[in-house]
């Protein structure tokens, strides 16, 4: 499974990049607010410099002609730009005319199989249930995975599920139990995926029997030549 970072924050990026263990990136305007006084193609750019991957920008456009004109000035600021698109009826016609002109998508803020199938069907590169949002309402997003990579395996659909709203760890896990592709993963949620206290408290003992044994040596009597 790839993991993308989900934020806009360079700090968090470089951080992540210099460990090696993400793949892309992923944004959306709440995040890009987040970074105040950066512009936002200008901040877009430079993380497209720090990660040679799958970068998801938004438009903001609520109509397709609107989107479209948008996604194309996002496609040609960089070659791994994908252009995210909201799954709605103007969405799905933009995704459309844009995997035409051969622009990558993410289709994106999506909640059910159907709507899935037809980001598919209109050429979307990605596709991005909104996991954790939907077992807020008691709906299994695990399952909604499950069904979406079923669906795309019995049309032989190219697109990939980015699942999405990971809020912990677990959500993750759970994704790549049910198959997505892709996990676009907040950096909190990522630094918890290496941690384990478990793994504290075993290195905390391997290393307190290795001082002891070490101290053992070092307090020996030195029964050397004494002529």
């Amino acid at each position: 499974m790839e993991i993308f970072l989900d934020t806009a924050n360079l700090e968090e990026i470089r951080k992540y990049a210099k460990i090696g263990i993400i793949d892309g990136v992923t944004t959306n305007p709440a995040l890009i607010a987040k970074e105040e006084g950066k512009d936002f193609k200008e901040l877009i750019k430079e993380i497209c410099e720090i990660v040679d991957g799958p970068i998801s920008a938004e438009v903001i456009s609520m109509d397709a002609d609107g989107m479209i004109r948008e996604a194309r000035e996002l496609a040609q600021m960089h070659r791994n730009i994908i252009v995210k698109i909201p799954a709605i009826p103007a969405g799905f016609e933009a995704t459309k005319a844009l995997s035409k002109e051969g622009i990558k998508t993410n289709v994106t803020i999506l909640y059910t199989t159907n709507q899935a199938l037809l980001a598919a069907k209109a050429g979307a590169t990605y596709v991005s249930p909104f996991i954790g949002r939907l077992d807020a309402t008691s709906t299994s997003g695990s399952d909604l995975i499950r069904e979406i990579v079923t669906v795309f395996k019995n049309y032989n659909f190219s697109t990939k599920v980015l699942a999405a709203s990971m809020r912990n760890e677990i959500y993750v896990k759970d994704a790549a139990l049910a198959g997505a592709h892709v996990a676009t993963i907040p950096p909190d949620v990522l630094e918890q995926m290496m941690k384990s206290e478990l793994t504290d408290l075993g290195l905390k003992d391997f290393l307190s029997q290795w001082e002891e044994s070490q101290n053992k040596l070092n307090n020996q009597p030195n029964y050397g030549d004494q002529s």
